[in-house]
């Protein structure tokens, strides 16, 4: 890998890693909703005049009824799955839990291609699926409503869609370029969260502070993220490309604990370290020989 891939992957992982600090920042003033829908918003204003500059809206438009499910499934429901979850969750314990996308990504493969994974990569996925075990074993309790297992199983899902949307974009939309995928997939999420913005728009006025996380959060940890994550598929393709995934805890648990002084907790550092080394084992990075997916098959992170 390059020095300048290198950057861009550590780069990445910020950006990433720093979302789930932004939403917990902005979600108790937005709320879920709000927050959810101007993240899309400002993040298809980044994108949309790319994509201008470089005539996708003809192809965006020829391809609108596949965008609008990754639209769904890749951005407008995990994110406001992620807002709420971030009302009760900290960012490290997020950041985490969102490690395990490219495990969806490949359950959901397995099920709906059948694609056959060696034995070193299914087990990755068992040792994955303990490691969330591990992490939310001593949070999961519905009966202490938002801060039990209802936000706990908003955070699991979220990148469970993420892993239905890699592969349905590798179904639908293999052979539309990335940017067009990502602006429509933008402009689409907007317009099915608008709603949400419209009915739950805070009451109150909301601060400077929540304004300017709320536009890091969509052009840096969005719009940004996604040109960036996109350049890197180009370049070193999808599987390196998702490693980024095994990085975005560190900072995530980082940011955490430096801005927002949470404490990290021995089931995060223990489901951390378990679900990292089944991800990297169902990638394929370690245990055996990697095996490069096609050029536009996607994996999303947070």
């Amino acid at each position: 890998m390059r020095r300048r891939d290198l950057l861009d992957l550590i780069t990445l992982a910020a950006l990433f890693g720093a979302s789930f600090l932004f939403m917990r920042v902005a979600v108790p003033e937005f709320g879920p909703g709000p927050l959810a829908a101007l993240r899309v918003s400002f993040g298809a204003l980044t994108l949309l005049p790319i994509a201008l500059m470089r005539g996708r809206l003809p192809v965006i438009a020829r391809h609108w009824r596949a965008i609008l499910g990754v639209g769904a499934l890749n951005s407008a429901i995990p994110f406001i799955l992620y807002t709420y979850a971030a009302q009760s969750l900290g960012a490290g314990f997020l950041s985490v839990a969102n490690a395990v996308t490219p495990v969806w990504g490949a359950v959901i493969g397995w099920i709906w291609f059948k694609d056959r994974l060696p034995m070193s990569r299914t087990i990755g996925l068992g040792i994955a699926v303990v490691g969330i075990v591990v992490l939310v074993w001593d949070k999961l309790d519905f009966r202490g409503g938002d801060a039990g297992g209802t936000a706990i199983l908003a955070a699991i899902g979220a990148p469970l869609c993420y892993g239905i949307a890699a592969n349905w974009t590798k179904r639908f939309l293999s052979h539309v370029d990335a940017l067009s995928s990502a602006t429509g997939s933008m402009l689409a999420a907007a317009l099915i969260l608008s709603p949400f913005a419209v009915l739950h728009w805070p009451q109150t006025p909301v601060s400077g502070l929540a304004w300017l996380a709320t536009l890091a959060l969509a052009v840096g940890s969005t719009g940004f993220a996604y040109i960036l994550f996109f350049r890197l598929i180009s370049r070193i393709g999808p599987t390196a490309a998702v490693s980024v995934t095994l990085l975005v805890p560190v900072f995530g648990v980082l940011w955490g604990v430096w801005l927002l002084n949470e404490s990290v907790t021995p089931s995060i550092l223990a489901g951390a370290c378990v679900i990292m080394l089944g991800t990297a084992l169902a990638l394929g990075l370690i245990g055996g020989a990697k095996r490069e997916a096609k050029p536009n098959t996607t994996t999303r992170s947070e």
